[in-house]
């Protein structure tokens, strides 16, 4: 008898039910926030005939602050950009200038990569920017995701609608569209491999691939990553561009 009690019971709870894509953002945001960050890594640009790799360290303080200085190549090395709220400035050895990037230098591309000033500018609260709906699930680097469409809510915003896959059980984002006003794709993403820090997901092997160009897309690998430590005022000012 309790047997058919119980079965009864699951029969009538049925599947689990879809979070909202509102619940889901809110997650997917708390995932990926932090008081601060460091980390090392590279971007490997795959140019028209060879990979061209950079290796880089930065220093982030919640959403609207980071620092971040270039290693190597001997050609890079030595190049740092600051990111202050809506601004950023970038410092080049060989000419000795700090460069505020602004108008339409904010679309030229980071080092030749696929990811441009303007994108380092999004604000990475999605919840904040889009409104979001559950349209679907699928599979997504042999992870199950939530397939969610992202409406801008308005104001200044560098992408008209994103569709992105959220892991349904490390709420990650693994892949990535995202859209002009006209419906034209503009820019993807994909997660090829994650790491667990502190507690945390965070994607380890991203490809970011801009639309509009041509060549294999800009791969970005995290080496390091730490939370949450203590990052001294000055790596947050214009002087430490010279530094």
């Amino acid at each position: 008898m309790r047997f058919l009690i119980a079965v009864a019971l699951c029969i009538s709870c049925g599947p689990a039910q879809t979070p909202s894509g509102d619940a889901i953002l809110k997650r997917v945001d708390e995932n990926s926030g932090a008081e601060s960050k460091t980390s090392v890594g590279e971007m490997r640009i795959q140019e028209r005939r060879e990979v061209r790799t950079v290796r880089m360290k930065s220093w982030m303080r919640g959403l609207k602050s980071s620092f971040t200085e270039f290693l190597s190549p001997p050609r890079e090395k030595g190049t740092k950009m600051l990111k202050l709220d809506d601004q950023i400035w970038t410092y080049t050895p060989a000419t000795d200038r700090t460069i505020l990037i602004s108008g339409h230098m904010l679309r030229q591309s980071v080092m030749g990569s696929d990811l441009s000033y303007e994108d380092l500018l999004e604000d990475p609260a999605l919840r904040r920017m889009y409104d979001a709906a559950v349209v679907g699930e699928e599979v997504v680097t042999d992870r199950q995701c939530w397939v969610l469409v992202l409406t801008s809510k308005g104001g200044d915003v560098g992408y008209q609608s994103r569709k992105i896959w959220v892991d349904r059980d490390r709420f990650l984002v693994m892949k990535e569209d995202r859209f002009a006003r006209s419906g034209k794709l503009l820019k993807t993403t994909l997660v090829r491999k994650v790491i667990q820090v502190g507690g945390r997901w965070v994607a380890s092997e991203v490809v970011v691939k801009d639309a509009l160009k041509s060549g294999g897309g800009t791969e970005f690998v995290v080496e390091d990553v730490k939370f949450n430590e203590d990052i001294p005022d000055h790596f947050f000012t214009k002087a430490v561009l010279r530094r």
